[in-house]
């Protein structure tokens, strides 16, 4: 058996076509694969505007830099990847951890009571964990209530739903940001896109993209203006053209998703493996995460961890609590009450979940998973 990783690409020969279609035209980048990828992915999504960008941590830290301002305070979760936290840290304002629910996405009960305890609360940033997204009612019911800004930090989500509303849809939101990984659903390599339905957003953030450059018709034909201190986020005509290749078979992988959660769920009925959340039609699935109660087992995680992986099976933790990062500790994190977080912490793991692998390959994981576990 080769070795099972938890997430992997998928690229096939029409996606290597597309990027060697590229190669010889005569636009490798600010070319018309950008905007054709960004209006691939605006339409898939049921949104305005689409920004593509050179990765999913540069569509945060744009995205921060449209909606913050220094010493602003912003709600967000701890069971995410450093990116989502940082991205408030890197415009100089202040992230405010609180509690997950038992589904690993922040427990928005607990952000409306941080509302009212502190109405100089700017923003929630809110994560659609494992590509399961957050209640969108609540949401909207916290936007309108409080007026606060939202941004829906749907890395792991593209192609996930709640009752009809798509991620990246900003239907209750003012800005959505979409990662493109390896590990994710589709991929250009790096890459990533913020979508809204703002004019004036996206506007400000196609000039923070390249440079904080702007030019206009009735400019001379060499002029440009310089109206804020942007950055080079810019993403190439090679990767868009990978991701417009990829962005066409996002159902296909989607449905293989579900068929591998379906197969996972009825394998852990009744056995000490729970999952985060059973199938639910919603969830794009980008990681299938289980847990397991090891205090009252033999064996620990790092055992666990250490046997799957002599058997060739690679599983991952998503993820360690952000605000207990010793940089986060420095700055006075670290002792925020997050029992959920804790538990979850001490208990999950990612299986292995991606369109190609075989039911060959996640039988051996399921066998070897409780055979590892139960001794």
């Amino acid at each position: 058996m080769n070795f099972i990783p938890y997430g992997k690409q998928l690229i096939e020969q029409d996606d290597i076509q597309s990027v060697i279609d590229v190669l010889k035209s005569d636009y490798l980048t600010t070319g018309p694969k950008i905007k054709e990828f960004e209006n691939a992915i605006a339409k898939y999504s049921n949104v305005k505007y689409c920004i593509a960008v050179s990765n999913g941590t540069a569509a945060l830290h744009l995205a921060s830099l449209t909606l913050l301002n220094k010493g602003d305070k912003v709600i967000t979760t701890p069971n995410s990847f450093l990116a989502t936290s940082n991205s408030i840290l890197y415009v100089g304002a202040k992230p405010i951890f609180v509690d997950i629910a038992k589904d690993g996405n922040i427990d928005l009960d607990l952000c409306e009571e941080e509302l009212k305890k502190d109405s100089n609360i700017k923003a929630i940033y809110v994560v659609a964990f494992s590509g399961n997204m957050v209640n969108q009612d609540k949401l909207k019911y916290l936007r309108d209530t409080y007026s606060i800004l939202i941004l829906e930090d749907n890395a792991h989500a593209i192609g996930a739903s709640y009752n009809g509303i798509k991620s990246g849809s900003c239907v209750n939101s003012d800005i959505s940001i979409f990662s493109f990984h390896p590990v994710k659903h589709i991929t250009t390599g790096e890459g990533g896109a913020i979508t809204t339905n703002s004019k004036d957003i996206y506007e400000k953030l196609l000039s923070l993209r390249a440079h904080g450059i702007v030019k206009t018709s009735d400019m001379k034909p060499w002029e440009y203006e310089m109206k804020d201190l942007g950055y080079n986020y810019r993403i190439t005509d090679i990767q868009c053209a990978l991701g417009i290749s990829q962005l066409k078979k996002l159902s296909e992988f989607i449905k293989r998703r579900f068929e591998i959660a379906k197969q996972y769920d009825n394998a852990f009925l009744d056995s000490i493996v729970q999952p985060l959340y059973t199938f639910n039609g919603k969830s794009s699935y980008h990681l299938y995460v289980v847990q397991v109660d090891f205090s009252k087992l033999s064996i620990s995680k790092v055992d666990l961890f250490n046997e799957l992986r002599k058997k060739d099976i690679g599983i991952q933790l998503h993820y360690i609590p952000i605000n207990k990062q010793p940089y986060y500790k420095s700055l006075g994190y670290g002792n925020e009450v997050t029992p959920n977080m804790d538990e979850y912490y001490n208990k999950c793991f990612s299986l292995p979940m991606y369109p190609m692998l075989s039911n060959k390959e996640q039988d051996y994981v399921i066998r070897i998973l409780l055979k590892v576990l139960n001794g």
